[in-house]
């Protein structure tokens, strides 16, 4: 790390001196309230929404920087009053905050062509729209032109400002930007931070940078065939680049700080079938590994053709506790998808979202995150009513499956009627918007829903304890133990710690409760096949948790595994919370045996290791060896904590001391100390039962 850029870390991560800047907080619904008064339509008022934020920033700029824009507004306005949005959402369903979200454009529209090439686009087109009479489409993109025409004076008022300082190099940048397309990486890489600020300002959240170094390799190979950088040059601006990411990420919505989306993919097959690790993929992990900061969050795509090198860059990355990269499997990740009906290659090109799930650059509108089945609660509603007369496990099964499918038909069913706030900003860098004068929130070139699956581990351990003791053994009476669960094991502590400790595990490598996971994952997928949304696209199913395993665990009775009732489930895909695990090379055996290309939505097996483990050279390699059995041996993703119980609990009573310490919660890293207290004691929990 150049002295320079550590002068800019300390200003603006350690002492956060650009928020002393910031205007003080307004009225969020200041804009909205004049929009209800007009009367005006929801598109018009993203395009104002936007040109007043855009108009409302004053520029920003503190000594050594190059890459420029900072938030010093930091009240987003909202587009409906609230008596508005409580209308909306009584009338359609509102993912989320109603905004466009989680989501990966195609920054290559905007890089390849520059804002005078955008903008010569957008009138060529809205005069084909007029010419050919089709005048709302033509309102369409004269409201985006409108957005371009601010965003171009805001990038004149920083030029103006960085001049006025002495900035020549990012004064001479932004003029390019102005009047030509990026190409050089100073220039693309400005411009990319211009776009990223300009989606947040838009209200648009949860913005993945998709396959950064693939689009941006150009830039740099071009600059270094000229000699204009060096490998270590350009290191230092991309660390310039990655700071950027950090430096508004307070005014960003997430369930937590750190939830904010603000992924990268790197390496993977390209659509034409090569390897696509470069050497900006080795710089993007090497400027994270000597940052050390939370964002952009790393993803690998990896394969049965990834070198142990390339996992050993990683592991480098998960010994600082970063909690990431998490790893992707081409190999299960592009047949699944094609599966589902993506074209080679676009399965080929596929990111990853804010968190784990598999979308398309540019062309998908999908909603990966819509819902969530709790494998749990069909699990606990099935044995409460059908174990007492059941002739046999397979029976049990079947009405698990039932239950089941009544809950998928039920989240089909709940994500009918949806409505999206517009984003023509965003539409600009999607595949046939700015051709149709569509927005994008009506309907990309896919439109898949993706539902989440929680609390797999306590159902198939539940499965498998009943299977044995019940069936199979007859230790256990049926109804002893469903008196047990409604009692929650009050008075029960013999049968409790058979079914919490010694009963069959997933994640210790035993063929049955292994075999049931796969059984329930499966089922979960002919659940859902053949099923269609409203907008033509299918539902996915997956294995990621997200926030649904504390969610779900709250409010749920006692299972047939040993847990009692409120106790949380594990994230993700993932070993159950008072597994004594037997080692990670069993977690791994156990969590590749199901075969994961029917649930193709995502959702890794996190498994989470002593920093201890971590220490020498050779540990390196023996967690890169580790990882790399995972996916050779057919693991579609997987995310590794390295973590320290005591400095966990130290940090709950002294955050003073833990600033940056950083964990892995379910699909992003955060700042420990800053994750309400229910997040931290249950990572402090994975870390007490598992490896």
């Amino acid at each position: 790390m150049t002295e320079r850029i550590r002068n800019l870390r300390k200003l603006f991560i350690e002492e956060h001196q650009h928020r002393t800047f910031r205007k003080a907080p307004g009225d969020p619904f200041l804009l909205a309230a004049a929009f209800r008064e007009q009367n005006l339509p929801d598109t018009e008022r993203a395009v104002k929404r936007l040109v007043y934020m855009l108009d409302e920033e004053t520029p920003l700029l503190f000594p050594e920087q190059t890459i420029l824009f900072l938030r010093t507004n930091p009240t987003l306005q909202a587009l409906f009053t609230e008596e508005e949005k409580e209308a909306l959402a009584a009338e359609f369903r509102l993912h989320e905050l109603g905004e466009l979200s989680n989501i990966c454009v195609d920054y290559t529209r905007f890089l390849n062509v520059g804002f005078p090439g955008m903008r010569s686009r957008l009138e060529a087109h809205k005069n084909k729209f007029v010419s050919c009479g089709q005048m709302e489409k033509a309102a369409y993109l004269e409201g985006q032109l409108t957005i371009l025409k601010a965003l171009e004076s805001l990038i004149l008022r920083y030029r103006d400002a960085a001049s006025d300082a002495g900035n020549t190099l990012s004064a001479d940048s932004l003029t390019h930007l102005l009047s030509d397309a990026p190409h050089t990486l100073q220039d693309a890489l400005q411009m990319q931070r211009i776009i990223h600020f300009t989606m947040w300002c838009a209200g648009n959240y949860h913005n993945t940078l998709g396959r950064f170094d693939q689009y941006m390799m150009p830039y740099l190979q071009a600059d270094l065939d000229a000699g204009r950088l060096t490998e270590e040059s350009a290191l230092e601006l991309l660390e310039e680049f990655f700071l950027t990411f950090n430096l508004d990420s307070d005014l960003y919505p997430g369930m937590q700080q750190g939830d904010n989306g603000q992924s990268m993919v790197l390496g993977g097959m390209t659509p034409e079938g090569k390897d696509g690790f470069n050497l900006l993929s080795r710089l993007c992990l090497q400027a994270s590994l000597e940052l050390r900061l939370i964002d952009p969050k790393i993803n690998l795509r990896v394969s049965k053709n990834t070198p142990l090198s390339i996992y050993e860059l990683g592991t480098q990355l998960t010994k600082q506790g970063l909690g990431f990269p998490q790893y992707s499997n081409d190999n299960v990740v592009i047949p699944g998808l094609e599966e589902l009906g993506y074209r080679t290659e676009d399965a080929r090109n596929y990111a990853v979202a804010a968190c784990w799930e598999f979308i398309i650059p540019g062309r998908g509108m999908e909603i990966p995150n819509i819902d969530a089945l709790c494998f749990a609660d069909v699990m606990r509603k099935a044995v409460t009513g059908h174990l007492a007369d059941a002739p046999d496990y397979t029976s049990l099964f079947e009405a698990v499956t039932e239950k089941l499918q009544e809950r998928v038909d039920e989240m089909c069913e709940n994500t009918k009627n949806l409505y999206i706030f517009p984003a023509p900003f965003l539409s600009l860098m999607m595949d046939g918007c700015l051709e149709n004068g569509r927005d994008i929130s009506l309907g990309g070139v896919y439109n898949n829903y993706g539902f989440h699956g929680t609390g797999l581990a306590t159902a198939a351990d539940s499965l498998a304890a009943i299977k044995k003791y019940v069936f199979d053994t007859g230790e256990i009476d049926r109804k002893e133990l469903l008196d047990a669960m409604e009692k929650d094991f009050d008075g029960y502590d013999r049968l409790l710690h058979l079914l919490r400790y010694e009963a069959p595990k997933m994640g210790n490598n035993e063929e049955l409760p292994d075999s049931i996971a796969g059984d329930l994952l499966e089922a979960f997928a002919r659940a859902v096949k053949g099923k269609k949304n409203e907008r033509g696209g299918c539902f996915r199913a997956g294995t990621g948790s997200a926030m649904y395993y504390l969610w779900y665990s709250k409010d749920m009775g006692a299972t047939p595994d040993g847990r009692r009732a409120g106790e949380g489930f594990s994230c993700n895909y993932s070993p159950s919370l008072f597994i004594h695990s037997k080692g990670p090379v069993s977690i791994v055996k156990s969590f590749t045996r199901p075969c994961l290309k029917h649930t193709i939505n995502g959702g890794p097996l996190t498994i989470e290791l002593h920093d201890t483990l971590f220490r020498g050279e050779e540990s390196i390699t023996k967690v890169a060896a580790l990882v790399k059995s995972f996916i050779d041996m057919g693991g579609h993703q997987m995310q590794i904590n390295a973590v320290n119980r005591d400095t966990m609990l130290d940090a709950q009573k002294h955050p003073e001391k833990y600033h940056n310490l950083i964990v892995r919660v379910w699909g992003w890293s955060g700042y420990f100390v800053e994750l309400d207290k229910e997040y931290q004691d249950h990572i402090i929990k994975r870390m007490e039962l598992t490896v």
